[in-house]
């Protein structure tokens, strides 16, 4: 119920209801929203029992989407794309219809490239070649 609500933010409310009504109604505040989130809660399931036994099956098949929007809600993408970028599987085909090669035998590493040869120190007085294009 309290998704989007953390805990500052109902402190913040119950200090502006305790400012605003004062000690000496704020307990009568507090039963009366007590009573009065009982009775939604009580009309709620009162409406879902009686569209469970009206619709009988076909409930259900109503209920899917809602579910899967739920599931969308709970989405975190980071952990998706943290689960599909380390994650080891390498069986089977994927959802794209891609099959990875299998895994190759051990190969003797390939010979490292040449490191670049690094340019002779300039003499005194000596200018650095210039490059027009790299500036």
């Amino acid at each position: 119920m309290f998704d989007s609500i953390g805990w500052p933010e109902i402190l913040v409310l119950l200090l502006a209801a305790l400012f605003i009504l004062g000690p000496e109604r704020l307990p009568s505040a507090a039963a009366w929203i007590g009573r009065s989130i009982r009775k939604v809660r009580e009309f709620a399931t009162g409406a879902r029992d009686q569209l469970r036994n009206e619709m009988g099956p076909e409930f259900d098949e109503l209920r899917k989407p809602l579910e899967n929007l739920r599931e969308l809600r709970s989405f975190d993408p980071k952990r998706m794309v943290s689960q599909h970028l380390f994650s080891d599987d390498t069986s089977g085909p994927k959802p794209n219809g891609y099959t990875p090669p299998p895994p190759a035998a051990s190969s003797p590493p390939a010979a490292s490239p040449p490191a670049p040869s690094t340019p002779p120190p300039l003499n005194p007085g000596e200018k650095p070649p210039f490059d027009p294009d790299a500036t």
